[in-house]
């Protein structure tokens, strides 16, 4: 069993309780303290923790005042778990976190999960790489309240072809649309947004590049949603990879 003396940054997966890691579920069953990321998680995976445990919605507190509270946890020796959604390594705004604990003495552990691009494609039913076709993914985000570096404007990521998952975008799908066409990709390039992906409540639509933005907006589709763009959203199935080609001769999975 793992001690206090730490606060364990864990991913909560994209919804779905049963997407929650091994190590995740453990830590919320011998948690005393969790701060979670209000709406954004699931409210079925704080059923896991124990019944002494306290549980803190993190939209009502400041960032001092989690840490604030953390600390006081830890120096307690109470076990302490800081729940973020998704993977806490993409969009989770851990760095700030970790560096406020670390001044104050306080060890975090990261615990990988499930990330809401990762749940996606698995509702989707596509692969992002794409045999014969794009190996690259791009995850990034269209520049809003939170500015994006110019050398990493969505028109010249969307000029690569490789397929690209759009963050924290929703509000934006008009604007990031009309930049990968002027980047180059056809009206008909595939695109899908997909809304609370693993949720009970999940929406999803494929649809194409030109017309993004307008099936959002009919379906009042403003945040929670992420939008996918890229051929992998095709299902070719006259596409091999080598791995499992006959002339292949490593190792096959």
């Amino acid at each position: 069993m793992d001690s206090g003396g730490k606060v364990f940054i864990v991913g909560a997966g994209p919804g779905d309780p049963e997407l929650l890691t091994l190590k995740g579920a453990r830590l919320l069953k011998e948690a005393d303290l969790v701060i979670y990321a209000g709406s954004l998680v699931n409210e079925k995976i704080l059923e896991i923790c124990g019944e002494g445990c306290k549980k803190v919605n993190s939209l009502y507190l400041s960032l001092e005042k989690q840490a604030e509270m953390m600390n006081e946890a830890v120096r307690s020796g109470l076990s302490v778990v800081r729940l973020h959604t998704g993977d806490p390594c993409l969009y989770g705004a851990i760095s700030e976190q970790i560096g406020l604990l670390s001044g104050l003495g306080v060890e975090c552990e990261i615990v990988p999960g499930v990330s809401s691009f990762q749940g996606a494609a698995a509702r989707l039913g596509i692969e992002y790489t794409i045999p014969g076709g794009t190996q690259t993914l791009i995850c990034t985000r269209a520049a809003g309240r939170t500015p994006v570096p110019d050398s990493e404007d969505l028109k010249g990521l969307a000029s690569h072809g490789a397929s690209l998952v759009l963050f924290l975008s929703a509000e934006m799908a008009g604007l990031s649309a009309e930049k990968c066409l002027s980047a180059g990709l056809p009206g008909e390039t595939p695109a899908a947004w997909i809304y609370r992906a693993t949720w009970d409540d999940e929406r999803i639509c494929v649809t194409t590049l030109e017309d993004l933005s307008r099936s959002m907006t009919e379906a009042g589709i403003t945040n929670h949603a992420l939008i996918i763009i890229g051929e992998c959203l095709k299902r070719d199935p006259s596409s091999r990879s080598m791995l499992y080609s006959h002339g292949f001769e490593g190792g096959r999975a």
